[in-house]
Formats: structure tokens, sequence, C-alpha cells
């Protein structure tokens, strides 16, 4: 008699735990995530976001510009060789004079105001800037390569990076979701145990051993949400994007 009692007690557990699972999720819907879904935006989105939001690629690019000003600066450095000189003065000026004409000599001393100027053109040779021409243009060029380089290394690293985020970010939501789940689950079978312990139909034993599953059914949810949390605010805050909860 007593051990069809507890077999109908199990069987009476079970369907229970069956037909409770949608309510039991219903009511814990402010700390389980079950039945819900997150909005992802496409990834080619997500990526074109980081790579306008990202401030080392803006960086190189940057870099990619001042390289090609340095270029120009070359092509015409030279015209340094090459100028006009202006001189100019202003003042007032003392002019003396001395007349013999074979019977007196006389001098004559006068003030006048007045500005002189000169203008040259000047033209220069350097001879180590005329040989090592080429050889500057031709660095000058280079460096633009190596920056554009940089550039397109950048923006492969940062889409690799948002790849692996993104998938990332789907994975963890699903093991939580699967977290969710198996927690709730859970914590109606401890209250179905419960009911059973205080009528003396569960053992201490058994009572202990459902307790210690359902605390690890409560840590690896938390743990699987803090996880979620984290890939998703961190791609969040690199694409300036907000990843929606829809039910």
């Amino acid at each position: 008699m007593k051990k069809q009692l507890k077999i109908i007690s199990i069987i009476s557990v079970f369907v229970l735990c069956l037909h409770n699972t949608q309510a039991q999720t219903v009511q814990n819907k402010d700390t389980l995530l079950t039945g819900s879904e997150f909005h992802f935006p496409p990834l080619k989105v997500v990526i074109d976001s980081v790579l306008k939001r990202n401030a080392m690629l803006k960086f190189r690019k940057h870099h990619i510009g001042v390289k090609e000003s340095t270029l120009k600066s070359e092509r015409i450095f030279w015209t340094r060789n090459i100028g006009v000189q202006v001189d100019g003065r202003y003042g007032t000026l003392n002019n003396f004079s001395n007349s013999d004409d074979g019977v007196s000599n006389t001098a004559f001393s006068t003030l006048s105001t007045q500005y002189n100027y000169s203008v040259g053109l000047y033209l220069k040779f350097p001879v180590f800037d005329i040989l090592n021409r080429k050889n500057q243009l031709q660095l000058a060029k280079l460096e633009i390569e190596e920056a554009k380089s940089m550039a397109t290394f950048q923006e492969d690293e940062i889409r690799q990076t948002v790849i692996k985020l993104y998938q990332d970010v789907i994975l963890k939501q699903k093991l939580l979701l699967i977290k969710s789940k198996n927690y709730g689950n859970g914590k109606v079978n401890m209250e179905m145990v419960e009911k059973e312990f205080r009528n003396g139909i569960v053992p201490v034993a058994e009572y202990v051993r459902i307790t210690s599953i359902t605390s690890n059914f409560e840590a690896d949810y938390e743990s699987a949400k803090s996880e979620f949390i984290i890939a998703k605010q961190l791609l969040e805050d690199m694409s300036g994007l907000v990843f929606d909860l829809i039910n």
C-alpha cells in the first residue's frame, strides 16, 4: 500500500510540474528570461557602426592625410632654392661733397630724407637636395602606402573582433535561455518536493539532493546572465547601438 502511494505521489508531482511550469515562468518574469528573445541588428550594420566609431581607425586614416600632405610638400620642396630678395631703407642721409676749381677748395654738406630699395632674384643649387630628391619622394610615397596598409589592417582586425563578439552574444543569449528554463523548472520541482517533504513522503536525503540541484541551477543561471550582459554591453558600447529586448 505504501509502495503504491509512493508511486502515485511521484506521478502526481511529475504531472503538476508539467502543468505549473508555464504559470511559474510567468510569475517569475521579473527575474527569468524564459520565452524572451533579443533582437540583434544585422551583423553588417554592427560592423559598419563600429568602424565609424573606432578612434584608432580614425587615427590611422588621419595619419594617411598627414603623409599625403608630406608628399605634396616634398614635391614643391625644390622651390625653396628660388626666390626674390627685397631690401628697403628709409631715413635721413648726410651727403658731403668737395669742389676744387684750382683757386679755392669748397666743401658742401647737405641733409636729405629719402627711401632706398633694391630687388634681386636668387637661385641656389644645393647638391645634396638635388641628388636626394628622388629618394625623398619615394620615401614619402612608401609612408603613404604604409599608412594605408595599417588602416586596412585595423579595419580587418575590428571586423574580425566584431564577428566574434556578435556570435558570442548570440551564444550567451541561447545559453541564458537554457539556464533560465532549467532554473524555472528547478524552482517548480523544489516547491513540490518541499510540500512532499513536509507531508513526510520525501526523505531528508532526497530533499537535500533536490535542494542542491536547484541551487546549482540558480548559480548557473546567474552566471550565464552576467556573462550575457557583459558581452551585450561590450558590443553595444563599441557599436553605439542598443539591442532591444522583444517579448
